[in-house]
């Protein structure tokens, strides 16, 4: 009777222990979720506000390294949304249909490449305003800086490209008719797939990496030339060591898929720490790094931080 009243005693600690873990992590989860739709919000007001500087101001939107800017804000935002709904989908079971999914994974993947490229871009018009400045004005046109974002999405497209026809080919036609909960691993069915996507990635982490090494060596050997602390070569060379560092954010946000495929337990709460930390944060940084060095988008954060900061400063004093 003892041994069963104990036995009794226990199980009913143990489920109430169960119960209390299940509400913390619900709690904690739902935290998560308000935190992170809070920040995706801030982050579109902020983009929003330095997009409308741009399209507003005719000076700003006829300098190339502005109109190459606004292409990675809007890019980023276009990353984030697919990224948020995806996560979402994720998160409450929601099934699409495999071809609805297969875009938006195809998506994201393409807005997460074009990036990097995007950055290696701004770097080669820093590096050609400084070392051939008679010839910027030649090259560096808002018309070219079209030409190269089209060429950038073509070159972010192409191995999605690769990929709709390698898994056409691996699958049968009922496979597109099917609905499924969308993640990356539903959508990989055969190992070419995967060498694709890391060939893609080694090549374009390769070719931006040494873009931006080329560029800033060459734009520090013409400032060390003129030897001025202040010279628009030594500024150059540090928006050019900026890219570099807004490329490592950017490396950042793939080690999410690496945490969520070795973690098998409270998944829900990785996956929105994983969009929050790794995703949206760096995105988030980038802009707000380069806005507050430059002179033009400077006032505008300036006026974003009076306007959210300052009543709530008023009313604590």
């Amino acid at each position: 009777m003892v041994n069963s009243t104990t036995l009794f005693s226990n199980t009913t600690q143990l489920s109430t222990s169960n119960s209390n873990l299940v509400d913390d992590l619900f709690y904690v989860w739902f935290s998560l979720l308000m935190l992170t739709l809070l920040c995706f919000i801030f982050f579109l007001y902020f983009f929003t506000e330095i997009l409308n500087v741009y399209f507003t101001t005719p000076r700003v939107r006829e300098t190339p390294r502005y109109v190459l800017f606004a292409h990675m804000l809007i890019n980023d935002t276009l990353y984030i949304v697919a990224g948020l709904l995806i996560c979402m989908c994720s998160l409450f079971n929601i099934c699409m249909p495999v071809p609805i999914c297969y875009f938006l994974l195809a998506f994201s993947a393409s807005t997460f490449r074009i990036t990097p490229y995007n950055l290696a871009a701004m770097a080669l018009e820093r590096y050609i305003a400084i070392c051939f400045p008679l010839r910027h004005i030649m090259f560096c046109t808002p018309q070219r800086s079209y030409t190269v974002i089209a060429f950038i999405w073509l070159m972010g497209i192409m191995p999605n490209v690769a990929d709709i026809f390698v898994l056409s080919s691996s699958v049968e036609n009922m496979f597109f008719s099917l609905c499924v909960i969308c993640r990356q691993e539903l959508v990989t069915v055969n190992p070419l797939q995967t060498t694709i996507r890391s060939l893609t990635f080694i090549v374009t982490l390769s070719m931006v990496g040494l873009t931006i090494l080329y560029t800033y060596i060459k734009v520090m050997l013409v400032a060390r030339k003129i030897e001025s602390g202040s010279s628009s070569a030594s500024k150059a060379g540090k928006t050019v060591m900026l890219h570099a560092f807004q490329l490592l954010l950017c490396m950042v946000s793939l080690t999410h898929s690496i945490i969520e495929s070795n973690v098998k337990t409270y998944v829900a709460i990785i996956k929105l720490m994983n969009f929050l930390i790794l995703m949206c944060l760096p995105r988030f940084l980038s802009p707000l790094i380069y806005g507050i060095r430059d002179e033009v988008f400077s006032k505008c954060i300036k006026n974003m931080y009076i306007l959210l900061c300052k009543p709530h400063l008023a009313n604590l004093k």
